[in-house]
């Protein structure tokens, strides 16, 4: 990884490690980022913004802090400029000071590895899977859908995958990928869902959530 990371910061966006995520590039300063990462790495940083962005999106605006570098796996790039990528998930990171040098955000990170986990942490994964299967079970044939988890999955790149491309707030992934390993994001995920599983059925129940 080069010295100093891209960073691409979106408002609904969370990236998560080996999850494809397609992307339009149209932005002139977003241009350029594109065009070096291709000429250097192919490595950028997706970053959420925090609430109030709105207020300086073309300056600076703040961050979150963790976010998740990508390696540009398909460019295309149009006759306009604009460019059409997909991005595959690898790390997640922490930002620990930014460079204000080019047009677009660059940063100075530490990358945050998932931690080791135990016999004790791949059980209790697969208990968190089984549950995440019989919950997505039925709404996926209510949509007149077949759903079979691919066997071939491994238990990291289905909870990953789930936490990014599930229809949840982007401030929801964004706890999602703080988490500290996998142990913990699959269960925050299956609390996540049973939460929203049980205000669904519960009329009245998310006036009173907020």
């Amino acid at each position: 990884m080069a010295d100093l990371l891209p960073l691409f910061p979106l408002p609904n966006v969370v990236l998560f490690p080996n999850v494809f995520l397609p992307l339009h590039i149209f932005e002139p300063r977003y241009r350029e980022m594109i065009s070096d990462a291709v000429a250097s790495d192919r490595m950028i940083g997706m970053v959420l913004l925090r609430p109030g962005w709105e207020r300086d999106y073309e300056g600076r605006p703040p961050v979150y802090t963790v976010g998740c570098s990508g390696v540009l796996t398909h460019v295309e790039r149009m006759a306009d400029g604009r460019y059409n990528l997909v991005l595959r998930g690898l790390e997640r990171f922490r930002i620990v000071g930014e460079d204000h040098e080019r047009s677009y955000r660059r940063a100075s990170i530490e990358p945050l590895p998932e931690r080791r986990l135990s016999a004790d942490d791949e059980a209790a994964i697969r208990n968190q899977r089984s549950k995440l299967e019989s919950m997505l079970s039925p709404a996926v044939e209510r949509a007149g859908g077949d759903y079979r988890t691919p066997s071939a999955m491994s238990d990291e790149d289905l909870v990953n995958a789930l936490a990014q491309y599930l229809d949840l707030e982007a401030l929801e992934k964004q706890a999602l990928l703080e988490q500290p390993c996998l142990r913990t994001r699959a269960a925050a995920l299956v609390e996540l869902l049973e939460m929203k599983i049980m205000m669904a059925r519960t009329p009245g129940l998310s006036h009173f959530a907020h």
